[in-house]
């Protein structure tokens, strides 16, 4: 054997040997078919939480909206019942005119002033205390009306009118006629 070491450069192995041992771990049963064909490891369940977190966002801002919508719906409600004119007994009262430029369209009623801003052909009625060059409303007719034929029809039934003033809008629920009459002061 000295023969075999001096071959080798004459050094004895400074590590002895260890059996190697072909079982030394565990080891999968083979398949039958080619690596390719075996199914791959299911793939971990996705999780929603990015779209339930969007749907309830969502949910969340629609609530709040239709909640500020209807709050502000109220107020404006509130608004206007404190500030619609009220009726009056006794009839017009001659005094100051009212403050800005009041929208004849909106609240102007029997009994009320009115003065042209515009022209014949063009009129623009605003609401003014009743004086010397204004005119008195002796009817407000509300509902559809089709322009000057129909007005002057509506106010042939009203007793003393000498104008007409006819609103036509696009939406007939705010249509209306006024039936007046110059005012004479007491």
């Amino acid at each position: 054997m000295s023969d075999q070491q001096s071959s080798w450069g004459g050094h004895p192995p400074s590590i002895p040997q260890q059996p190697v041992s072909f079982h030394s771990a565990p080891m999968e049963p083979v398949s039958s078919g080619p690596s390719w064909e075996r199914t791959p490891p299911p793939a971990p369940p996705k999780r929603n939480t990015p779209i339930i977190a969007l749907v309830v966002t969502l949910g969340l801002l629609i609530v709040v909206g239709l909640g500020t919508t209807a709050w502000l719906l109220n107020k404006n409600k509130d608004n206007k019942s404190e500030a619609s004119p009220t009726a009056s007994a006794t009839g017009p009262i001659a005094g100051p005119a009212p403050v800005g430029s009041e929208d004849a369209r909106f609240y102007v009623k029997k009994g009320d002033c009115v003065v042209n801003d515009g022209t014949d052909e063009e009129p623009n009625m605003r609401a003014t205390a009743c004086t010397s060059g204004a005119y008195e409303v002796l009817a407000r007719i509300t509902g559809p009306t089709t322009g000057e034929k129909d007005a002057e029809r509506k106010c042939s039934k009203v007793a003393g009118y000498t104008k007409w003033f006819f609103y036509d809008s696009q939406l007939d629920d705010l249509d209306f006629v006024l039936c007046l009459k110059e005012h004479k002061p007491l």
